[in-house]
């Protein structure tokens, strides 16, 4: 099948998404192969960028033609002022973030071997997330949809009941976190992309089908949808009470790191412009799987003319 122009961003104003959650300085490493053992590894390229979840997905709608802001926290410290100056130079409204007096900023020293596999160490100080501000349907009125993640659950939990109050999508990144956080959450969410992991924890099993379907029983206000990095993606497609699942671009993986952030902006901004749900996903399926033909985190998020030409000679079996 060859795709048309249905995947380009849609006439008028750049559509706006709202990301809450994670602002991170990280420290990149690319080695040959993950360490099994104590011992000493030595790099042969290294990367420092701010990102995270909610900011690497704010960098990916920035990217592909839409208005990202981002509400996140960082210390009162020069690694905070440095992750507000990347992450502003990168395009992305800053102007809601928080510095907190006394708490470090976030920051997490990640490997990425030669197969495109990492290995992450990150720390969060606790004090960053322990100030949460009022959210109000007015706050995010002029948003178009608001994206959150589990690192800031207080926060995402008031931003996704504003949304939800003034009518607009509403979506959760169901990344793994704590206990009873996706449980507090969900119930906020109009849409719920979960990762792997996160979905089998859940559901306790690792058939995806199954768990598509358990997670939407056990969510069955909201969409429900799962990615599975090189095995695709899998979705409830309500229109028609059924599982659906789509392949995912064969690419050759050189840094898996943000490619599931990747492909939450992405969706964020297809919902936004009200694409509909299998242009969405395979929007965001491809914005994935060419991120992770580069080596730099979420500097491999591509632009909307990269992801349309790809898509155009995109042959996925239905």
């Amino acid at each position: 099948m060859t795709t048309s122009f249905a995947f380009d961003a849609p006439p008028g104003p750049a559509r706006r998404v709202l990301c809450v959650g994670a602002a991170v300085m990280d420290t990149l490493f690319r080695v040959r192969s993950l360490p099994t053992g104590q011992g000493k590894i030595l790099p042969y390229d290294m990367l420092q960028i701010a990102e995270g979840m909610a900011s690497s997905a704010a960098f990916a709608v920035a990217r592909l033609g839409g208005n990202a802001s981002l509400w996140g926290a960082v210390g009162n410290d020069a690694t905070g002022e440095r992750i507000i100056a990347d992450l502003s130079k990168s395009g992305i409204d800053t102007s809601g973030m928080l510095r907190v007096d006394g708490a470090r900023s976030a920051v997490s020293t990640i490997l990425v071997d030669d197969q495109g596999e990492r290995l992450i160490v990150p720390f969060y100080d606790v004090g960053l997330h322990e100030t949460v501000k009022p959210v109000t349907r007015q706050d995010v009125s002029a948003f178009d949809a608001v994206l959150v993640d589990v690192r800031w659950p207080k926060l995402a939990l008031r931003t996704l009941s504003a949304a939800r109050e003034a009518g607009k999508p509403a979506i959760l990144d169901g990344d793994v976190a704590g206990d009873g956080v996706i449980e507090m959450l969900a119930p906020a969410a109009s849409h719920i992309v979960f990762s792997q992991p996160a979905a089998e924890r859940l559901a306790g099993t690792a058939e995806l089908v199954t768990v598509v379907g358990l997670l939407k029983r056990k969510f069955e206000h909201a969409f429900i949808s799962v990615t599975a990095g090189e095995n695709g993606c899998f979705w409830f497609d309500d229109r028609i009470g059924e599982i659906v699942d789509l392949a995912a671009p064969k690419v050759r993986a050189v840094d898996t790191l943000a490619a599931g952030d990747i492909f939450h902006g992405a969706f964020a901004l297809a919902i936004a412009e009200g694409m509909p749900i299998e242009e969405a996903m395979r929007l965001s399926s491809m914005a994935a799987a060419l991120k992770c033909q580069v080596f730099g985190g979420r500097t491999g998020a591509p632009t909307r003319a990269e992801v349309s030409d790809a898509l155009r000679e995109w042959s996925v079996g239905r």
